[in-house]
């Protein structure tokens, strides 16, 4: 429980957090390259983390260029789910389209096409969750090898299999920052980017905590 209540306390301990949160929020309204400067914000954040210094970073662009770097990454991990949804989907459609055009249409092969389709929404929804309980072993993977680190889908998964309830428990904090994002589309629609920017840097928390769980503890002494 204090692992979870830490995620969420520790970026309101900087004196200057809300101030901070309220530019890289408006940061956010800037198309792509606002989500790209939040992502280069949450490695700097995890950054402090490791040094002890639980302060946000400066709310500014100067983490663009490495914001974009993982922003690669994790878009070929995305492009390539889709591609295996799309494998089905696509043909589910081509079948619903000619069939639709046909009196009668086949019955058989419209529910094949119900399948297909079924199939390719398991794939996406399943695989965005394995993406999003493995984006913790993601971000430290390119954080210390860059995109070609972030890519090596072995060691991601090595980190991965470490602890199973390691990641499980950062998977299901990630989810829970996502739900905090969009809590400002609830109370006003545009005071989400506001609390984006707060699960971005709850995010370095949850990243940094899942680092730490990787490190074994020492074994007693045998006697």
């Amino acid at each position: 429980m204090d692992r979870i209540t830490e995620a969420f306390a520790w970026p309101v301990r900087d004196p200057e957090w809300a101030g901070k949160i309220v530019v890289m929020g408006l940061i956010l309204l800037i198309p792509i390259a606002g989500p790209i400067t939040n992502l280069g914000w949450m490695l700097a954040a995890l950054d402090r983390l490791r040094a002890g210094e639980e302060r946000l970073p400066p709310a500014n662009f100067n983490s663009f260029a490495r914001g974009l770097r993982l922003f690669l990454v994790l878009l070929v991990y995305y492009v390539a789910l889709s591609a295996v949804a799309a494998i089905f989907y696509v043909p589910s459609i081509l079948i619903f389209s000619e069939e639709g055009a046909r009196d009668p249409a086949n019955p058989f092969l419209v529910s094949l096409a119900l399948v297909l389709s079924l199939m390719a929404f398991g794939i996406a929804t399943l695989g965005s969750l394995v993406v999003t309980f493995a984006s913790p072993a993601v971000i430290l993977e390119f954080d210390r090898g860059g995109i070609a680190g972030g890519l090596r889908v072995r060691q991601v998964w090595r980190q991965v299999r470490v602890s199973a309830s390691n990641t499980i428990v950062a998977g299901l904090m990630l989810i829970a920052a996502s739900l905090i994002a969009q809590i400002g589309a609830v109370a006003c629609v545009v005071g989400v980017v506001f609390t984006a920017a707060y699960a971005f840097a709850i995010q370095a928390w949850i990243v940094r905590s899942f680092e730490l769980g990787l490190v074994a503890p020492p074994r007693p002494a045998t006697r």
